[in-house]
């Protein structure tokens, strides 16, 4: 089975991750890099490997960048993974042994996030269809970040892959800023009748933060995980707030100042 997927990883200024992305995938015959001009020492890291072939594209949404980048690929299978998934050996083992004939399309996998390295109990990511037949495959925009559509059955993987980000605060920050712009705008344009309750949850801006703040310490068991299982808490908090400061701004400025 491993003969007939092709990784595909986006990057931009990931320096500080995609060697050890790369790393768990050299069984690979070739791995598919789409990156959006990466002004660090992305592009220098990726290119020591053999299988890496880079390709460039100015980054416009989540989706059209991974359509691209499926286009790129000849094999059967593809195996998506962000620049700061790590493939356990587990899940690779697993991989391996799976039947490329099977009538299964698409395998989710779940998630281990680890901060600073060190994986925590439990995450808010659910799992991501990331191995999937490119033939039957193709992403969609949702928000500020993308879905995946497969036209098959559906199967999961037991092992886990992990969220390993190493990049600073400040690159964190100008992250969510952006996400939150993206996200903001999907909340006010969607229907309350087709939102998920969690989204109804998160337009009424008060409590999203603080749910996430229950959950992410008691209900995932961060509080167990030390420093580590707050700061992570504080990061998901953080993004709710901006999340909710963003819906604030735009309902205020579409109403006329009573000065």
């Amino acid at each position: 089975m491993l003969e007939k997927v092709t990784p595909l990883i986006l990057t931009y200024n990931e320096a500080p991750n995609i060697a050890r992305t790369l790393q768990k995938l050299t069984w690979a015959k070739q791995i598919v890099i789409i990156d959006s001009y990466s002004t660090d020492e992305t592009l220098e890291i990726a290119a020591s490997y053999p299988q890496v072939q880079i390709f460039k594209r100015k980054f416009d949404t989540h989706a059209t960048q991974w359509n691209y980048g499926l286009q790129q690929i000849t094999s059967e299978w593809v195996l998506s993974l962000d620049a700061d998934y790590i493939v356990s050996d587990k899940l690779i083992a697993e991989i391996k042994e799976l039947s490329p004939d099977s009538q299964i399309d698409g395998y989710f996998a779940r998630f281990k996030y680890c901060v600073f390295g060190n994986p925590l109990r439990g995450t808010i990511l659910p799992p991501r269809q990331v191995l999937f037949r490119k033939d039957k495959s193709i992403y969609i925009d949702d928000g500020h970040t993308q879905l995946l559509e497969v036209k098959g059955q559906p199967g999961m993987l037991s092992s886990y892959i992990y969220h390993d980000d190493r990049k600073s605060l400040s690159r964190w920050l100008w992250a969510q800023d952006r996400y939150s712009v993206i996200e903001a705008k999907k909340l006010l344009e969607t229907p309350i009748s087709e939102m998920s309750w969690g989204d109804r949850i998160r337009k009424q801006k008060i409590l999203a933060p603080f749910i996430i703040l229950f959950y992410c310490l008691i209900l995932k068991g961060g509080i167990l995980d030390g420093w580590r299982g707050w700061y992570y808490a504080f990061q998901r908090v953080l993004a709710e707030i901006l999340l909710a400061i963003r819906l604030i701004e735009a309902k205020n400025l579409e109403q006329k100042p009573r000065m």
